[in-house]
């Protein structure tokens, strides 16, 4: 008995040797050991923030009287609101289709002369819906200066009894706060970066762990070849499940389609390149199933979570965050989406973002190309 457990401890010295003598040859290991735990625990820190402040505001004063202007102070002093613009309120939908403001505060002509007969002043509160979780705290937080408002009026003037300011607000794109017409476009861009990163990244790592790419390497076909030859097919899977997905979510959680479909098709079409690349790319630098299935998850999963604008406004992140998610194709797509189902926005508004991830998937599908070598590593 003393003897076999000798034994049995032996070999267990043996095996713990060589996984030490491996994680030391493997930097990729004490990469995800080591590395990744803090960085995920500051990304998370920082990244998702359910506070919001110094929220773009449009003022429409058509008063202008010094009890307007006290009005306008008072969303402004505290920093919760910060003022983009002095427009009417044709000019303030532009800037909600635009994404320059949040809301818009406007101000009736008579709201002076109302206040000095005792009657309630009112002004309206327009909200950019679009966003179910941000507009709520918006109208949470009008709601609050409002009534601050109403009190310091009451105390100045002597008056009181009925609340001496009322603010109306009215939600734009999404009046129910429906959380469901906020997170689709979100889920839409999630779901298509993780299924297309990991198809192309598992189908040739495959390939690469079978041998199989000998008889590609063994064919007169150029590198080119063959990385569009993989993504084409994938990439008309990917068109199929945005179709697919757009339609379930028109169809369970009634999410309007209020703009062009050819122009969410060549979102789609361009984003699908993007991430179809960063698989191939992946692959090629894995050349292994569980590797690639590793990379392909963190360079997709965690971006297009946390960075994309799905469930935290980009605005509210730190600075460096901000830059960060600018080399992340989900937020262009994600704000067209929102743009198109949403809010009938057109390429003239969305044309930046269309942009962006052009440059992307021409960068990522030339990276693969140069990476991919005709030999047997």
């Amino acid at each position: 008995m003393m003897d076999r457990q000798r034994r049995f401890l032996v070999r267990l010295g043996a095996m713990a040797a060589k996984e030490v003598l491996h994680v030391r040859r493997d930097p990729r290991t004490l990469y995800l050991a080591l590395v990744m735990p803090p960085l995920l625990l500051l990304l998370f820190g920082y990244g998702v923030s359910f506070d919001i402040d110094r929220i773009p505001l449009a003022v429409c004063d058509a008063d202008r009287s010094p009890e307007s202007r006290a009005l306008v102070n008072a969303f402004t002093r505290s920093n919760e609101f910060r003022v983009v613009s002095r427009a009417d309120p044709e000019e303030a939908m532009a800037l909600f289709r635009r994404g320059a403001a949040q809301a818009a505060l406007v101000v009736r002509p008579r709201f002076s002369r109302d206040l000095a007969r005792g009657d309630s002043g009112e002004a309206e509160l327009l909200v950019d819906g679009a966003d179910a979780s941000t507009a709520n705290q918006i109208l949470q937080k009008a709601d609050a200066i409002a009534r601050a408002e109403s009190r310091r009026h009451a105390l100045a003037t002597g008056l009181s009894g009925s609340p001496l300011l009322e603010a109306r607000t009215w939600t734009r794109y999404n009046p129910e706060a429906r959380s469901a017409i906020f997170l689709v476009p979100g889920l839409t861009a999630y779901i298509m970066a993780l299924g297309a990163v990991l198809l192309t990244a598992l189908t040739v790592a495959g390939e690469w762990e079978r041998g199989s790419m000998e008889q590609l390497f063994a064919s007169p076909v150029g590198r080119l070849e063959i990385i569009l030859g993989k993504l084409l097919p994938y990439l008309a899977l990917g068109m199929l499940q945005l179709l697919l997905v757009i339609a379930v979510g028109a169809t369970a959680f009634d999410v309007p389609i209020r703009g062009s479909l050819a122009l969410l098709f060549v979102f789609g079409l361009v984003f699908l390149v993007c991430m179809l690349g960063q698989g191939l790319f992946v692959s090629v630098i894995a050349k292994n199933q569980l590797v690639a299935t590793q990379a392909g998850l963190l360079s997709s999963l965690l971006p297009s979570l946390l960075l994309s604008g799905m469930l935290f406004p980009i605005e509210n992140m730190p600075r460096v965050l901000q830059v960060i998610s600018r080399a992340v194709p989900a937020r262009y797509l994600v704000h067209g989406l929102r743009g198109i189902l949403l809010k009938g926005s057109g390429v003239g508004l969305l044309w930046p973002d269309l942009v962006a991830l052009a440059i992307f998937a021409v960068a990522v599908i030339g990276v693969a190309t140069a990476r991919f070598q005709r030999r047997i590593a």
